[in-house]
């Protein structure tokens, strides 16, 4: 059974930073592109950043120049760098494993004024 369990939420003040980490158990995890996903209070579930096999990067608009999604496969894992973070940023945050069924249960991140 697949298993995917996030780490490294909690509580920032705004303009700190944050690193969040995903374990996954897969055996052909450095085939996996994997995404980082953000549910804000009241609000739908949306895509943060995504890392493909091959190291590709995409970010949402509002993280760009502020989050970095890396991955390092012989621990198969993947990380979630944020800085300059801003109250907005505040929700649980999610790890998947694109094209799958597979997500972690979330980490919240709070970010206070």
């Amino acid at each position: 059974q697949v298993q995917v369990v996030e780490s490294g939420g909690g509580l920032v003040q705004a303009g700190g930073s944050l690193r969040l980490s995903c374990v996954v158990s897969t055996s052909i995890f450095r085939l996996n592109a994997m995404g980082w996903y953000r549910q804000a209070p009241g609000k739908q579930r949306e895509l943060v950043a995504s890392i493909t096999s091959g190291g590709g990067t995409t970010y949402a608009d509002s993280m760009k120049g502020r989050f970095t999604i890396s991955r390092d496969n012989a621990k198969k894992t993947v990380y979630l760098q944020m800085n300059s973070l801003k109250p907005e940023d505040t929700g649980v945050y999610y790890c998947h494993i694109l094209g799958s069924t597979h997500w972690g249960q979330g980490t919240q991140v709070t970010v206070s004024s």
